[in-house]
């Protein structure tokens, strides 16, 4: 039997979904210049190119699809999970880049939850246009996956608090107009007491110093960003003073497995390596994906992103915040970032030696420089790089299994 990236499970579609599929796949068509597919087909991360990225979510966001799992009455499209599903998959069938989730996907939703009526007002539709990008001032440099021990710190006076201290891994904040914050404004009690949650409307204040970090594929994602007696107005905290800790923790459920459909991505990722290994020799007169080696590890791949499908579906019907989604976010979290690290090692070994050369122009969007090999190679050993990290951000996979075990096994 050939290898297949199809979902195992599909069952055939209703005609209202199928009319539903054709009228995202010929809206994608119209709307979604080269600049944008382009972009597509050179992100190396989790974060796309950004200028293009954000000139698809203002495209999105006049059609009103720019946050499909937002509740109604806050701009999202009222869509059920089969039609979520089915936007994405058109989305990436399609290669548009996925949107960048800071906005969309972490503190939007935690504006809905904890935010007051003012500050939904100022913000959701913003965010929605595509307007603003945020950046996420969470992990510092002792503080990352043990997020409460942070030290950044913001002091009352008067009507305003004063931010002093550092952030670190803040990715795109080169690139952000705002920034969801997480600050210590108290000093007492368990280390994730006194924390609070703050929305910064404005990163041009000369107290704030953003220096781009240069990674291993030799792009600058990541940002070390510091604070020095930046003032902020009081209004700018999101839920309450000192209650931080409970926002951070309901965004974090939405970072880690309630943004996008991971399966849907790596998909299309075992898609490409399934193409590669089909045009690629073994060495030995026949081709990788006739390979008994390679077909057992693809097949392995294509289980595990069966099962993370299964698992994304349940999530996304389950209300974010009950006792339940918590641990099913972090197991999301585990699954999904060590498949991934999985998917770009088989990519590597498929592609070989093309996939080495470190091709910084012919990455760059619209540049017109050609790469050395072909467009699929290109992006490999970057995304292989990257996605070192996977089990790290957005807290480790070690700190996804403490809470399960906190949670679940008690």
């Amino acid at each position: 039997m050939p290898l297949s990236t199809a979902p195992s499970t599909s069952t055939p579609e209703s005609e209202e979904l199928a009319s539903f599929r054709e009228d995202i796949r010929a809206f994608i068509k119209a709307n979604a210049d080269e600049d944008i597919l382009e972009a597509g087909r050179k992100t190396t991360s989790f974060f796309p190119p950004f200028e293009q990225v954000m000139k698809w979510h203002r495209i999105l966001g006049k059609r009103g699809w720019s946050a499909i799992r937002w509740p109604e009455e806050y701009g999202g499209t009222g869509w059920d999970v089969p039609r979520q599903l089915i936007f994405e998959e058109e989305c990436r069938r399609a290669g548009v880049p996925m949107l960048l989730p800071q906005s969309i996907s972490m503190v939007g939703p935690a504006i809905i939850h904890y935010g007051t009526d003012e500050q939904k007002q100022k913000h959701l539709p913003e965010i929605l246009a595509g307007e603003t990008f945020w950046a996420q001032g969470y992990s510092e440099p002792n503080a990352g996956s043990d997020l409460a021990s942070l030290r950044c710190r913001a002091v009352r006076q008067d009507d305003h608090y004063v931010i002093n201290g550092s952030k670190t891994w803040t990715t795109y904040a080169h690139h952000a107009n705002r920034m969801f914050l997480l600050v210590r404004t108290g000093a007492t009690g368990k280390p994730q007491q006194g924390i609070s949650f703050f929305l910064i409307d404005d990163l041009t204040d000369p107290g704030i110093d953003i220096r781009p970090i240069i990674g291993l594929d030799g792009v600058p994602e990541q940002c070390d960003v510091f604070f020095t007696n930046v003032r902020v107005p009081l209004n700018c905290c999101l839920g309450e003073e000192n209650d931080g800790w409970s926002v951070a923790k309901y965004l974090l459920e939405h970072e880690r497995g309630g943004g996008t459909s991971f399966a849907t991505t790596f998909r299309q990722e075992m898609a490409t390596i399934l193409k590669l290994a089909a045009r690629t020799g073994d060495g030995f007169g026949g081709m990788l994906a006739e390979d008994p080696v390679f077909q057992s590890r693809f097949a392995r791949l294509t289980l595990e992103v069966d099962t993370l499908e299964a698992t994304e579906e349940r999530f996304a019907a389950m209300e974010k915040g009950s006792p339940e989604s918590g641990p099913m976010s972090s197991m999301i979290k585990i699954t999904s970032m060590e498949t991934v690290q999985r998917i770009t090692e088989l990519a590597i070994d498929v592609a070989g030696t093309p996939a080495l050369p470190l091709q910084l122009m012919a990455l760059t969007v619209s540049s017109g420089m050609t790469s050395v090999t072909d467009e699929d190679t290109l992006t490999m050993m970057p995304k292989y790089l990257n996605n070192r990290a996977a089990s790290i951000f957005g807290g480790s996979n070690e700190i996804q299994r403490n809470i399960i075990a906190k949670t679940l096994l008690r």
